[in-house]
């Protein structure tokens, strides 16, 4: 919650528009009085009339006084910039009802119909909520249909009625799952739009063109220029009147038309001055190849404010330090990158960070002859991320896959949402070092993670992503899903010249999670070309006809009168004949001019498979064409993890992911009544632990029970405590480490009688003695079940963390937790569940019963939704819980609150900081 008229700085935010522009939103302040001012009087009659409901040419001082005079509590109100002008105001005035704030917009006429209005609307919201407002209305004139759309279209419940000409509106402003849909969807075009704006411009102006060879300015005009973009190309430098046949202009200024693209290749000093200069010229975004930023602190602090400059004008910024960018759609041409060649047509889509990165993905791709849609060297990532071209990609209809490299991930939770909608219709290949998000590359600026180790790589798993390690990785699996329709199954068909090979590609199918479906090793290929290869096309199309086999690889010793690529040519065809996808690889070949590592025998054109349409699920989008070719590789072990990942990422696109569901029972306002009573209590940033009554209200609230015990401080108040709970009781000491180890006189069970308990008590101090002096709780006996812990965090980078594991060694030692990133489908908390290695214990384990999993999803559902709505819960440790054959019992619940983070994935639409 704000304190009273201290100024939240941490509301402010960048914003992209509907059109793909951007533009600053920020809280009011006294000093906007002259911009408000002029913001009025710049207004037609009709809009002064819409939100006044009578026109006024001024507004009075004493209205600009009450407008700009707020007390970022009861009174909110935000402006959205464009430069220094204000284009949009809304605020909300808390009533007489402290649970309800009336609200209104008014957003310029140059400005309507950009998205301005649900921008407001959300962050808003935002704002209320976390001062205590659960409700809206608002006082609208019938005639006002675009404000009444505003607050239809924003997925709320919104109630109406006329009363005195007037239609007057209410509506719960917490988030549904109606609104947060409505909201990524306008997230989604919008920041889709930004991105076609720079992949698809219809100008480009080089700033630092050159005449001297080998600069980057120079080769960046020159690439652009060969490459027969499609588009207007300008170059700018003062220092010369012509560069590669082209009239160069001394400022963009003097450019004589609107230039959409902007590619900066001037010293850094300068680019500040190139960006304002760009601002005034009305570009729309910018690429800046430019590097200098990541060498200290200050030039951090020069990039963010290079950032929120270009971004308060209305550009995106690609960089700095950006290899550049690519688009090999024949309509348009782009190659404003330093890779010297426009790269072969094709579907696959990459994004890289770092130039260098960059520079391995392209080359990667070139040397095995796959072809690319479109390429995003981010840079620095100061603005545009990973994130936003996924945006772009998940309608692009020249994008069939999608292949990321990450040195840093900004927005987690965000990218986790992108990803899983993309990899529905598409699929996403991310590389990311084992560092990725433990620490930051040079010039990055984002938040680490304090996350339990495997916590990103179980958020990329749950997003349906294939996730590698390196750029050659990547590489393996995009040459299969760019060449080959994707498995309906893991039955794998072996083929080979060869038994022992044969032998060794049979175990690692079935190491990779698949089976073996059929295994001819007895491949005849020395009877010469016009013999051997239509009875290996008869023998792999035969064995492609089986519903068992569901792929083909076929791996190879060298075969006298047979070449690799007349192999390669053969199987191309059966695969595109079967619409079944086929890999090979040709081991022991010793003559290094053979290219063996890629698509082989590809055709200049590309084939549609007519089965690939098959594949489809109803309601997506049209396959995309094929790239011609064989996949082949090296070896077999890395042909094999390539098409596993292939595998795995088809079986997830054809599951059941459940549904996004809350349970029953859950009081979420209580829940926020009871945590505001405590955050009082909190200081700065160290974390209060709620009591043991506190606890269970909470837990209460969203119908989790905890099983009742009482703490003593002598024997007869525990025989007391006893009698009131019901024998028999446990006995336990409070120490966290030591109150669930029966192995170390920790806990002691089934206590049925006074004197009994008194022993216990005796006993336990005396065995407890080395370790200290604790004090002791007696709580109910619980049905024997299996011990589980449920954990879950709130992380800086992720946002909420929710994990499991199965209680004692397998947790403390093995570190056999599972970890999801809420919200939650009931898929993911089946998976969950399900995910570490001894969850086999919870299903029938060596003739134990098994336990009651559904409960146990129950439970977990709730955890994360608690987590979830509510930030300032730093941590819940609900251990141990016993899931019994029926129903569970939570035995121990520790909760600590802090100040809460700032989501970077919230019910409010910004750009990343």
């Amino acid at each position: 919650m704000v304190t009273d008229g201290q100024y939240p700085s941490y509301w402010e935010a960048d914003v992209i528009l509907r059109d793909g522009g951007t533009a600053h939103l920020r809280p009011i302040s006294p000093s906007d009085a002259d911009a408000v001012q002029a913001f009025h009087i710049r207004q037609s009659q009709n809009s002064i009339y819409l939100r006044f409901f009578t026109y006024k040419a001024k507004l009075s001082a004493r209205e600009l006084k009450r407008f700009t005079e707020v007390d970022h509590r009861d009174r909110v109100a935000f402006v959205i910039t464009r430069g220094t002008e204000i284009v949009g105001i809304g605020r909300y005035d808390r009533l007489d009802d402290p649970l309800e704030a009336e609200v209104a917009f008014n957003v310029s006429d140059s400005y309507q119909g950009r998205g301005l209005g649900s921008i407001l609307l959300e962050h808003l919201a935002t704002a209320a909520r976390e001062n205590g407002i659960r409700r809206f209305s608002a006082e609208v004139l019938p005639e006002n249909r675009k404000m009444i759309t505003v607050f239809a279209e924003a997925g709320y419940e919104v109630n109406r009625h006329f009363d005195d000409g007037v239609v007057m509106l209410g509506f719960d402003i917490d988030p549904t799952r109606k609104s947060r849909a409505v909201m990524e969807a306008r997230e989604h075009r919008a920041e889709a739009r930004s991105m076609a704006e720079l992949l698809t411009p219809s100008s480009v102006a080089v700033i630092g063109a050159s005449r001297e060879r080998g600069s980057v300015g120079q080769a960046l005009l020159e690439h652009l220029l060969d490459a027969g973009f499609t588009g207007r190309v300008f170059a700018v430098n003062p220092e010369a009147f012509e560069l590669n046949g082209i009239v160069s202009h001394a400022t963009i200024g003097e450019v004589p038309e609107p230039v959409d693209l902007a590619v900066i290749a001037v010293p850094h000093h300068l680019v500040d001055t190139v960006v304002d200069d760009c601002a005034r010229a009305g570009v729309k975004g910018l690429l800046i190849a430019t590097a200098g930023y990541a060498d200290d602190d200050d030039g951090l602090l020069r990039q963010r404010a290079l950032v929120r400059r270009a971004r308060a004008h209305g550009m995106r910024v690609v960089g700095p330090a950006s290899l550049g960018l690519v688009n090999t759609d024949p309509s348009i041409r782009l190659n404003a990158s330093l890779a010297p060649d426009l790269p072969e047509r094709g579907a696959l889509s990459l994004f890289s960070q770092s130039a260098g990165l960059g520079v391995l993905l392209y080359a990667s791709a070139h040397r095995r002859g796959l072809g690319v849609s479109s390429v995003i060297s981010a840079g620095n990532r100061a603005d545009v991320s990973g994130n936003d071209a996924m945006q772009f990609w998940e309608d692009d209809p020249t994008t069939r896959a999608v292949g990321l490299y990450f040195e840093s991930i900004g927005n987690p939770r965000k990218f986790s949402r992108i990803a899983r909608r993309l990899a529905r219709s598409k699929p996403v290949i991310v590389a990311k070092s084992d560092v990725t998000g433990l620490q930051l590359p040079p010039g990055h600026a984002v938040r680490t993670s304090q996350a339990p180790p495997g916590a990103l790589d179980a958020m990329l798993r749950q997003s349906g992503v294939m996730r590698v390690e390196t750029t050659e990785q990547l590489m393996d699996i995009a040459q299969i899903v760019a060449s080959q329709p994707l498995p309906r199954g893991s039955g794998v068909a072996v083929f080979s010249n060869s038994s022992a090979l044969g032998k060794v590609v049979s175990d690692a199918v079935v190491a990779q999670g698949m089976t073996v479906a059929l295994l001819e090793s007895s491949l005849q290929l020395d009877t010469g070309r016009s013999v051997a290869l239509p009875v290996l096309a008869a023998t792999v199309a035969k064995a492609l006809e089986d519903d068992r086999v569901h792929a083909a690889i076929v791996t190879t010793l060298p075969a006298r009168g047979l070449t690799a690529e007349s192999i390669a040519a053969c199987l191309q065809q059966c695969a595109e004949a079967a619409g079944k996808p086929v890999i090979g690889s040709f081991t022991g070949i010793l003559d290094t001019a053979l290219q063996l590592d890629g698509l082989v025998a590809a055709a200049p054109s590309s084939v549609r498979l007519e089965s690939d349409a098959e594949q489809e699920q109803p309601g997506e989008a049209a396959a995309l064409p094929l790239q011609r070719g064989l996949p082949c590789f090296p070896s077999p072990g890395a042909a094999l993890a390539a098409l596993g990942a292939v595998v795995r990422y088809s079986r997830w696109r054809t599951r059941d992911h459940g549904e996004f569901l809350d349970p029953d029972g859950v009081d979420a306002e209580e829940a926020s009544r009871l945590l505001g009573r405590v955050r009082s209590r909190v200081a700065d940033v160290e974390l209060t632990r709620l009591s043991a009554e506190e606890c269970g209200s909470l837990l209460g609230a969203y119908g989790i029970g905890l099983l009742p015990s009482a703490r003593f401080s002598s024997a007869d108040e525990a025989v007391e405590a006893a009698e009131r709970l019901g024998w028999p009781v446990a006995l336990k000491t409070m120490d966290e480490h030591l109150r669930h180890r029966l192995d170390l006189g920790g806990v002691r069970l089934s206590i049925d009688d006074a004197q009994s308990l008194r022993e216990n008590i005796t006993q336990m101090e005396r065995v407890l003695a080395p370790f200290g002096s604790f004090g002791m709780e007696v709580q109910s006996m619980a049905p024997s079940g299996q011990a589980c812990s449920i954990q879950a965090i709130e992380d800086p980078l992720m946002g909420p963390v929710v994990s499991f594991g199965l209680a004692g060694d397998a947790v403390n030692l093995l570190d056999d937790w599972a970890h999801a990133v809420p919200p939650l489908s009931t898929g993911d908390v089946a998976d969950l569940v399900r995910a570490p290695g001894a969850s086999r214990k919870l299903f029938g384990y060596q003739g134990l019963p098994p336990a009651d999993v559904a409960a146990l999803e129950d439970l977990l559902a709730r955890v994360a939704l608690l987590k979830d709505n509510h930030p300032e819960i730093a941590r819940i440790d609900l251990t141990p819980v016993l899931a019994a054959t029926s129903g569970l019992c939570v035995l121990n619940a520790a909760i600590d609150v802090g100040n809460p983070r700032r989501r970077t994935d919230s019910a409010r639409r910004a750009m990343r900081d």
